[in-house]
């Protein structure tokens, strides 16, 4: 029996099995789960990556309504759910922003900030360069122009 003390080892499978897994945005398609679902877990350990996946995936997840307070600054500067320290300290500090402890971080905060700042600038510079070759291809329109002109006098 399962209440005997010290008695680990089951004599039969599981009763019941699901025949599918649970998806937490079948029937809930509000903008705030999908919200949820694409948020990167960054600035924690693999064990904190692990758990907030977890309650993602089967909806327990609640993100913060307004900003918690740090325990290492007392500023109301935490915007993560489950965290407890602000990103500059936990940056500072380099330390786990869920748990607190010295632990490898799997996805550091300043590769996700680079990575959403670099975009914009690519695509200001990028335009910015379409709008110089725009401007070189009417000045070489206009250079041909002159040469046909000069050309033409020439004859």
């Amino acid at each position: 029996m399962s209440s005997q003390k010290g008695n680990v080892a089951r004599s039969r499978p599981q009763r019941h099995q699901n025949t599918f897994s649970f998806k937490n945005d079948k029937f809930d398609k509000s903008v705030q789960t999908k919200k949820i679902n694409a948020k990167l877990h960054d600035g924690v350990c693999q064990h904190c990556k692990e758990v907030l996946e977890w309650r993602v995936k089967y909806s327990k997840y609640k993100p913060l309504s307004k900003p918690k307070k740090c325990v290492k600054c007392l500023q109301k500067s935490v915007k993560d759910s489950y965290h407890i320290m602000c990103r500059a300290c936990a940056c500072e500090l380099e330390v786990c922003a869920k748990c607190g402890k010295k632990e490898d971080i799997v996805i550091p905060f300043n590769k996700e900030s680079e990575k959403t700042g670099n975009p914009e600038s690519n695509l200001r510079s990028n335009h910015r360069s379409c709008r110089r070759n725009e401007e070189e291809s009417d000045d070489d329109l206009d250079f041909d122009t002159d040469l046909d002109t000069k050309d033409n006098q020439v004859d």
